[in-house]
């Protein structure tokens, strides 16, 4: 088993808060400028939203108030 299969297993058995918590701690770990792959599905879905971003018409929510409520569903809030 390589060691991605091997972490990705262990992962899996993790209970729904903690592999949450991976989640949040692995995103947090990938540089910003990083180019990641897409499917051209996603692609296209990639640039229908930047579209509605730039026409105005998409409506949006800071990450920041998404994560918090993300966190709180679990249990995690600030001030955990």
């Amino acid at each position: 088993m390589s060691e991605f299969n091997h972490v990705l297993s262990a992962a899996q058995r993790l209970p729904e808060k903690d592999r949450l918590r991976l989640i949040d701690a692995l995103w947090e770990s990938v540089p910003p400028d990083l180019e990641a792959p897409f499917s051209d599905e996603w692609a296209r879905e990639i640039e229908r939203r930047v579209a509605e971003l730039d026409a105005g018409t998409a409506k949006t929510v800071p990450w920041s108030q998404i994560r918090d409520e993300a966190l709180a569903r679990i249990g995690h809030g600030k001030n955990n």
